[in-house]
């Protein structure tokens, strides 16, 4: 999937998707762990990031 075509997640489906709070999210936006846009004045994050995000910490983990 190209990133055109990604899915765009809102900050409260990144925090049920990863049983996260809503400071976490941001922090993780903040510190360049999980990728985002911005359009207008929402955030959203592509799905692909979300699971890039979840590969990358099990690789850490391993």
């Amino acid at each position: 999937m190209t990133t055109a075509t990604a899915e765009l997640l809102t900050v409260p489906e990144v925090m049920a998707r990863l049983k996260l709070g809503r400071s976490t999210v941001y922090d993780l936006i903040r510190s360049r762990r999980l990728a985002s846009i911005t359009i207008g004045r929402a955030r959203r994050i592509p799905a692909d990031a979300v699971r890039d995000f979840i590969v990358n910490e099990i690789e850490e983990a391993a």
